[in-house]
């Protein structure tokens, strides 16, 4: 098992204390690249929640995801990220992010091997 980057695990606990979604970063996870803004845990369980409900086949596991770990805080203390929650997120294929609008990720922190602040996004120019 990698140890996971304690930086990285830092910007993930950053994001969950301050509840903000603006956080842009790319990441590397087995030789797949991954872009897009960080999202607190609740908030990404929330969304992804809501669109499995809007479905006629999937409705039922929105509440797999809409069921949040009350067990997530002891003593007061904030509990350490294990993964990155991403929205707005797409995979980089060749010129091209999939999907163009963007997507729901989870990645385990212990799994990135590289990573960077920011998005990258494509243009026409």
């Amino acid at each position: 098992m990698t140890k996971p980057d304690d930086l990285l695990v830092n910007v993930a606990a950053t994001v969950e204390a301050e509840q903000s979604n603006q956080m842009s970063l790319t990441v590397v996870v087995d030789g797949a690249v991954i872009t897009g803004r960080l999202a607190p845990e609740a908030v990404w369980r929330d969304r992804v929640a809501e669109v499995l409900r809007d479905s006629e086949r999937l409705g039922a596991f929105s509440t797999v995801f809409g069921a949040h770990d009350a067990g997530s805080r002891s003593r007061g203390e904030p509990k350490t990220p294990t993964h990155l929650h991403f929205h707005v997120a797409r995979i980089l294929q060749g010129t091209v992010g999939i999907p163009e609008t963007g997507g729901m990720y989870r990645v385990a922190i212990e799994d990135v091997s590289a990573w960077t602040v920011g998005d990258f996004s494509y243009t026409d120019g």
